[in-house]
């Protein structure tokens, strides 16, 4: 079925014609119809078959017959779990709607508040959100949802599965309930949490429509499993991304560590890599995603947050480095690949780890996998240095030459000052003059033991003897090392044979007491015996 059929408003038709779409997509040739005419619609279908294009052009064709949006309220809210999604549908409204009088605005986390709050102040006609940050503009009173007459949830399965089932009733449950309200649902597969949020929030008896469940659109991918030890995993990898078939590639991780370990270590063999995980801010996400668009980067390493909900055109493999924990998040991931009919290959490593998780991912897409072996020829040697947590924070080739183990220059002794050696370091001295006279009283406080720090009052250092003497001859390097002190040690004293010198010391004369100032014992008495009284008392 062509576009034309569908009476739609003729700029958004040139639209439509312009980025290439001539004939609808099976699921936009059953949905758009029941759509168009004001229904309230849920619809299954696999990733990639064109859902974003139905509400899009449900909302142009009612928010154009409606007349001029003279308020700047939106009219339509279109709800997305991530903020890739967010900006893609924005990217596609901005398409489709192009030769026709129409703002929308995208609403996510990850960046600041002052853009989006400008553009709702500027007024739009469609709000594309994340839950949080939209929750936080409608509290706010930023956002207003007075004028909302069409509602839409997008990969409403996904929402339950990160949770934000919750929101999404909050949300709901503000949106007017005085007037009439379209509401439509789409998601890859249909559960109980969807049915429920329908019978709740949509019109009795929506109009359901499913296509096919994803899981068995994979038959369209050339999948194959490859069993390796955990030790050649990284060998495996290399050997595939440097085939010459492979054009852009995404590879799944399970855990954030590893797609950044994974990451460094291709950078590190010469393959331009980028990572995308949760922790990225949005700048970076967005400008690694469009990398990706426009072929400057071929090498995508991703957990789970990029499995759904991203569209990128021309990806010809999917490696799952890691086989996911669930069947449902392999369907996902390799969905990334064979979009809109092409083709694409997948291939999944079953290593030690994980390879329990293969009968449930065959079992879900009830199909047996088929296995493929790499020639010890063909295998490509990991040539980067060793992953550790100084290389996480270092880019490859990018660290100092220096030893193993060795210490920054200067190491944390160095003084702040280059022209000056560190104050504490003194330099070597005479035997005569390294340790002090016997019979010279130590500076510092009263008590304090030969060798402590002049005017500190601390105790000096202690240092331990060496186990034996070793004996020393012409250019040998003296024992003790920079920065300790010398000190007057009796047990080395005593293994040299040296005796020390017997010198006695006088006591240090005491000053006298005030006059007045002493008590003699029976007044001490007196004054404890008076104080144990004046405790007694109540």
């Amino acid at each position: 079925m062509k576009f034309e059929i569908l009476n739609l408003n003729p700029d958004i038709l040139k639209g439509i014609n312009e980025i290439g779409f001539e004939h609808c997509t099976p699921i936009q040739e059953q949905s758009l119809p029941e759509c168009l005419a004001g229904k309230d619609v849920i619809a299954q279908s696999q990733t990639g078959s064109g859902k974003t294009a139905v509400f899009l052009l449900t909302i142009f064709s009612r928010v154009l017959a409606s007349g001029p949006n003279t308020s700047g309220r939106p009219r339509a809210l279109v709800m997305v779990p991530t903020r890739e999604l967010a900006t893609q549908v924005i990217d596609d409204a901005a398409h489709l709607g192009k030769h026709i009088a129409f703002r929308s605005v995208a609403i996510y986390g990850g960046v600041e508040y002052d853009k989006q709050v400008q553009a709702l102040k500027n007024g739009v006609e469609l709000v594309v959100a994340t839950p949080g940050r939209m929750i936080d503009l409608y509290k706010s009173k930023t956002l207003s949802l007075d004028s909302i007459d069409i509602f839409v949830i997008d990969e409403a399965d996904r929402m339950f599965d990160m949770g934000f089932a919750p929101d999404i009733m909050y949300i709901a449950g503000k949106l007017p309930r005085n007037k009439p309200r379209q509401t439509m649902l789409f998601s890859a597969t249909i559960d109980s949490n969807v049915r429920r949020l329908a019978s709740r929030y949509m019109l009795p008896d929506p109009v359901m429509i499913e296509i096919e469940p994803e899981q068995v659109t994979v038959n369209t991918i050339d999948q194959k499993v490859i069993y390796v030890s955990n030790e050649e995993k990284l060998s495996v990898l290399l050997t595939l991304l440097k085939r010459t078939e492979v054009e852009r590639a995404i590879i799944f991780t399970n855990m954030k560590r590893t797609a950044e370990m994974l990451g460094w270590k291709l950078a590190a063999n010469g393959l331009q890599a980028k990572v995308l995980t949760g922790d990225l801010s949005q700048e970076r996400r967005h400008k690694v995603i469009e990398g990706m668009k426009s072929g400057k980067l071929k090498i995508l390493v991703a957990t789970d947050v990029a499995a759904r909900g991203l569209h990128i055109e021309g990806i010809s493999h999917v490696i799952n480095y890691d086989l996911p924990d669930d069947a449902a998040n392999y369907v996902h991931r390799i969905g990334r690949t064979a979009r809109a009919g092409k083709s694409g290959k997948a291939y999944s490593l079953a290593c030690e780890d994980h390879v329990l998780n293969l009968p449930e991912i065959e079992k879900y897409i009830e199909r047996k996998l088929e296995s493929e072996w790499i020639e010890d020829a063909e295998m490509v040697k990991d040539t980067a240095p060793r992953y550790n947590e100084r290389a996480r924070r270092e880019k490859p080739f990018e660290r100092k030459d220096r030893k193993p183990g060795a210490r920054p220059k200067g190491g944390r002794f160095a003084s702040k000052d280059k022209k000056t050696p560190p104050q504490h370091v003194k330099k070597e001295q005479p035997a005569a003059a390294a340790a002090p006279a016997a019979t010279e009283k130590p500076e510092g406080r009263q008590g304090g033991r030969p060798g402590g720090r002049p005017g500190s009052g601390q105790r000096p250092f202690k240092k331990r003897a060496p186990a034996a003497k070793k004996e020393t001859g012409p250019g040998s390097r003296p024992e003790r090392r920079t920065g300790e002190r010398p000190v007057e040690d009796k047990r080395v004293r005593h293994r040299e044979n040296v005796a020390p010198a017997a010198v006695k010391t006088e006591p240090k004369a005491q000053p006298p007491a005030a006059p007045g100032t002493e008590s003699s014992p029976k007044e001490k008495a007196g004054i404890l015996k008076r104080f144990l009284k004046f405790l007694k008392k109540p």
